[in-house]
């Protein structure tokens, strides 16, 4: 299974600006630039979209856990918090901060945790930055 998603920028860093689209059209065009990256502007930016992304990928990945133990989640709420800090090797994401909150009957907090925890580790996108990094660059 493979999922695309693309981007265009025009211009240099901070003057520039960019779209970013994905193959399903959830995202068409959506505006990042320097000011939505590293200020307040309005628009996207890399870091928010890898938020949204673990959220969604661990929220499901608990409920998986969760039911590999025989318990059956009502709801699963999951906020991401990404840091990006400049670092001596340049801006880097440093840390990723899971809030999560869920209903599931029957569940103790040990069980919540174990299962919690092995989402954590299992779901594809916190396992993304280990991952192989390929490439095909094109210079137009």
């Amino acid at each position: 299974m493979k999922r695309k998603a693309s981007a265009l920028w025009l211009g240099g860093l901070k003057d520039g600006r960019g779209r970013i689209s994905t193959e399903s059209g959830v995202l068409k065009d959506a505006q990042y630039s320097f000011s939505t990256r590293f200020e307040q502007g309005i628009g996207t930016n890399p870091e928010e979209l890898i938020a949204a992304a673990h959220a969604g990928c661990f929220s499901m990945a608990l409920s998986n856990q969760l039911e590999t133990a025989g318990l059956k989640p009502e709801s699963i709420r999951t906020t991401a918090t990404v840091n990006l800090e400049k670092t001596q090797a340049g801006f880097t994401i440093t840390v990723v901060h899971l809030d999560v909150a869920a209903k599931v009957s029957g569940a103790n907090q040990s069980t919540f945790e174990k299962a919690a925890n092995e989402a954590k580790t299992g779901c594809p996108v916190s396992r993304v930055l280990k991952a192989q990094i390929t490439m095909d660059a094109k210079l137009e």
